[in-house]
């Protein structure tokens, strides 16, 4: 049977393609092991690293969380005078600097506590708000350890009125930049905060503050362009060859991690084993059985894994240690010929060549030479003195007429940058590996509500469906380039989310479909056929739910995972095909949405509930819940059309219906909720002309069809 206009073998032909995928990329897990006691007896001296942490928005980005993430890099057991932590602030916040200053001053104190003590959790706020009772109850310690918290509640209390406006600002003298700004219109603002002027390791590492400049007119490219002018200013600063990047919410979980990476980073049998180390996104706090199905542990443990057995994991946007060298463009050197598609970049260019890849910028361009032939950094500089040469790479215009963004750099062109940069990176024949330590390295807050949720998974598809369907997808790097094939494969298992929604749509709407018109896509009960569909739900039910049993999660969370997969993928999946369609046709282009963090999982025993608001995101799974109630009344009323060539609906398309209701349960809730938990009135009458629409439209068909 078809529904008008579509075929159900195509939807059928597009689950199995996704099931290759699943099982190409699953095929041959592979896992490493890191030994960061052994690093001495492979290297003489640790090299140098550059760490990153990008905030957009102080109100949905809580300043606190940024400065606690900044803390935990401060703190790391790795020499304090090879590390260097900038911190970008798209938001361009006097509140973000001033809370960096405190920090530091905090940081002083925290961060000889730490390794004094050998506390594993280095972000203040997790290390104070645990349960458990300091293991030390040496007199000196408690001391020490009350010290500590009474700091640390001091600096929290000065955020949190700097945030609400209580300070009674001077934009004078340090903070004079702030002044008379726009955020979205202001010059590069770049200030060192603290500076270990003498590389000495018992002191902190550099702390850099800078906002880049912006105007109006400029495109400013979201993320990708906040990390490439990271990257450009850590280039004239610091040059370090390592780069670590964290989102703002991602605080040190293990504060051995930088030596785990580089266990993996130096300890390969050549670069091109490693051109980057990821490491998995975990979450603290995260809610009991996962309602949300956003915390991925399955998917980090089962496809994760298989990828590595591949050419390497993707690159996840945070967590991730970069060889400075593969961000500026650089190939292995193992290989022979230059893959086509691809511009080789490496320090011996000449010097219009370099102009041409990195910009005007001669000091750019003697650190970029240097961390692509791979030299040691030069004898320190003094930051200070770099200022106006590093606001000259943060300038809105600086990346005109060069490579930045296209072919060095972190990549422009989709929402989801970090799955662009890592593609490029494997096309240019890089590997990636991924690094798994005990304890996790790094934990971030998850996403609490539906609509945040909601925003996250559609700005995903979103991205994804924009690399699928431009000139730099993996097929045409496969082709062109140096991407493998399996390695194809797995990245078209991550780019296809949005498209699918569209099988997933159709497959929910089908069983209404089949009881509203009196027809079946399935045998009867009482043919030996019904077996296969049976037999093949049984067995992706026990397949799947043995995953998650096997790394101790519970039935509930496998059941909120499987809810999770349908509502994401005909509701935020299924607007963000929408909009990159609509970019395509040119009507709009697609926004960049920033997902809101929250630093706390307490909220008043509400955990776990589903929330809507008024946004067209929820229309969907609304209108597929009233479908198959009004399918329900028409069947169950006698009001279905006669059946054609006796294939009426049966046991099997009322099954699938009631399984359809089942999975989108929530919206059922929140037809009844009030306030947040409430679907809002305007999306239900929407729906309800919706679905009253397809009834009337498929029972008119079918009476046409008899």
């Amino acid at each position: 049977m078809d529904l008008p206009g579509f075929s159900l073998s195509s939807a059928s032909h597009a689950f199995t393609f996704t099931w290759v995928l699943t099982v190409s990329t699953k095929w041959n897990p592979v896992e490493y092991r890191t030994y960061p006691e052994r690093l001495s007896q492979k290297i003489q001296e640790l090299p140098p690293v550059d760490m990153f942490v990008t905030t957009a928005d102080p109100e949905l980005e809580p300043t606190i969380l940024t400065v606690n993430t900044v803390i935990s890099l401060l703190a790391v057991d790795y020499p304090a005078g090879k590390l260097a932590c900038y911190v970008s602030d798209d938001g361009c916040s006097p509140v973000t600097y001033y809370s960096l200053v405190e920090a530091s001053k905090f940081a002083k104190l925290w961060v000889p506590f730490c390794k004094k003590h050998d506390i594993q959790d280095r972000a203040p706020f997790r290390y104070f708000s645990s349960e458990e009772v300091p293991f030390d109850n040496s007199l000196e310690f408690q001391q020490e350890y009350n010290k500590m918290k009474d700091e640390y509640e001091e600096l929290a209390s000065k955020i949190n009125d700097a945030n609400k406006k209580s300070i009674d600002w001077n934009l004078s003298g340090d903070f004079a930049a702030f002044s008379n700004i726009e955020t979205k219109n202001h010059p590069a603002i770049i200030k060192v905060v603290w500076e270990n002027k003498g590389g000495i390791s018992d002191e902190l590492p550099h702390l850099i503050y800078i906002s880049r400049e912006k105007r109006p007119k400029h495109p400013h490219h979201y993320k990708a362009g906040a990390m490439n002018v990271l990257t450009r200013v850590s280039g004239l600063m610091t040059n370090a060859p390592f780069i670590l990047n964290l989102d703002c919410d991602m605080f040190v979980n293990n504060p051995n991690i930088v030596r785990h990476a580089m266990c993996l980073l130096l300890g390969s049998r050549n670069e091109r084993e490693s051109g980057f180390v990821q490491c998995p996104q975990y979450f603290y706090d995260g809610l009991k059985h996962d309602p949300f199905g956003n915390q991925f542990e399955v998917l980090h443990k089962y496809l994760g894994n298989g990828i590595v057995g591949i050419q390497g994991p993707f690159y996840g946007g945070t967590g991730c240690f970069h060889r400075r060298k593969v961000i500026y463009g650089a190939c292995p050197h193992d290989i022979g010929i230059q893959a086509k598609s691809l511009t080789p970049v490496h320090g011996d260019l000449t010097e219009k060549e370099q102009l041409k890849i990195f910009g005007n910028s001669k000091e750019l361009i003697r650190s970029a030479a240097h961390a692509l032939q791979g030299k040691a950094n030069t004898s320190p500089k003094l930051l200070p003195n770099l200022n106006e040469a590093a606001k000259q790479v943060a300038g809105c215009g600086y990346e005109y007429g060069t490579s930045w963004g296209k072919e060095v750099g972190w990549q422009y062109g989709s929402a989801t940058e970090d799955i662009l940069t890592g593609l490029l990176i494997h096309a240019r024949d890089w590997r990636s590996v991924l690094c798994t330590p005990h304890p996790r390295a790094f934990l971030g807050c998850v996403p609490r509500a539906g609509p945040i949720s909601m925003t996250q998974q559609k700005r995903w598809a979103t991205g994804l469906l924009e690399i699928l369907i431009s000139e730099r997808n993996p097929i045409v790097a496969t082709l062109t380039a140096r991407l493998q094939f399996r390695q194809c494969l797995a990245y078209l298992w991550i780019l296809i989310w949005g498209l699918r929604s569209i099988p997933e749509l159709c497959y929910a709407v089908l069983p209404a479909y089949c009881i509203i018109t009196n027809s079946s896509f399935l045998p009867k009960a009482n043919e030996p056929a019904i077996c296969i569909p049976v037999a093949l739900f049984l067995s992706y039910l026990v397949y799947s739910l043995s995953e998650y049993l096997e790394i101790g999660l519970s039935i509930r969370a496998w059941w909120n995972n499987q809810r999770m997969g349908r509502i994401n993928a005909t509701n935020p999946w299924l607007f963000g095909a929408i909009s990159v369609f609509l970019k395509i046709l040119r009507v709009s282009g697609t926004v960049f949405e920033v997902t809101q963090k929250e630093q706390s999982s307490s909220n008043g025993g509400d955990e776990g509930r589903f929330t809507f608001d008024a946004s067209p995101i929820f229309m969907p799974g609304t209108t597929i819940l009233l479908l198959q109630l009004t399918a329900f009344v028409v069947g169950f009323g006698g009001m279905q059309s006669p059946s054609v060539d006796n294939d009426a609906s049966g046991l099997g398309e009322i099954v699938c219906s009631v399984l359809v209701v089942i999975c989108f349960w929530p919206f059922a809730k929140g037809l009844f909720g009030k306030g947040k938990y409430g679907i809002p009135v305007s999306t239900i009458c929407k729906s309800s002309l919706l679905s009253l629409s397809f009834v009337y439209l498929v029972k008119s068909a079918s009476k046409g069809q008899v």
